[in-house]
């Protein structure tokens, strides 16, 4: 089965969500998923952010998916989603899955470009491929 990452809001998130994203990772890992949920997974008492970033970009480079829970007040998510799309633009390949609604916008925006990443859109570099064992 696929390993997955799921980019999510950590520190601020309200307890309807929390009880939400456990129950979703959950079923993906009732169904054989091996899920990485940040919360979770991902060791949150680094005082400066520098090992927390680390260790989410190792396991998103390991993840077959990303799962997104797109909240544009979560900055730790913002910096994952950049990761995503560097990996993206690197020619590592991720099957990127939006977990809510996200809504197309008549002008440049965000949510767009996720929609399109969600879309299957191809952004990798001809000029570059990057090999991960």
């Amino acid at each position: 089965m696929s390993k997955i990452f799921v980019i999510c809001p950590v520190r601020n998130a309200n307890e309807g969500f929390t009880r939400f994203i456990h129950r979703y990772v959950g079923e993906l890992e009732a169904q054989g998923y091996q899920v990485h949920l940040p919360p979770r997974d991902t060791n949150q008492t680094d005082p400066h952010g520098l090992a927390i970033c680390l260790e989410n970009c190792d396991a998103i480079i390991a993840a077959d998916e990303v799962h997104i829970w797109l909240d544009p007040a979560s900055t730790g998510s913002h910096f994952d989603r950049g990761m995503l799309f560097a990996m993206l633009r690197l020619g590592m390949p991720k099957k990127v899955v939006l977990i809510n609604t996200v809504y197309r916008t008549d002008h440049k925006s965000f949510e767009n470009v996720l929609l399109a990443l969600a879309e299957g859109r191809d952004i990798g570099r001809s000029d570059i491929k990057v090999e991960v064992s």
